[in-house]
């Protein structure tokens, strides 16, 4: 399941690609990739990955998370 992060005030894409790799460490993170320009982290998940999974780790590092949604693609 593909997911969007919005994350408060990311101040570089060093920041972003770091908050990613925390990401990767959670089993069953498949991808993450960030993009500090627009604030947002994008995840492909197992669904035996939860939003408070996600979220933990981010607070941990320090950063607000403002929102984690189901990412939609192109056709809907």
């Amino acid at each position: 399941m593909k997911k969007t992060i919005k994350i408060k005030d990311l101040c570089c894409q060093r920041c972003a690609d770091h908050l990613a790799k925390k990401l990767l460490l959670i089993d069953g993170v498949r991808a993450a990739k960030g993009n500090y320009a627009k604030n947002l982290i994008f995840v492909d998940v197992a669904d035996s990955v939860t939003d408070e999974m996600l979220k933990e780790t981010l607070t941990a590092s320090e950063m607000e998370v403002l929102s984690i949604e189901k990412r939609k693609g192109i056709f809907g």
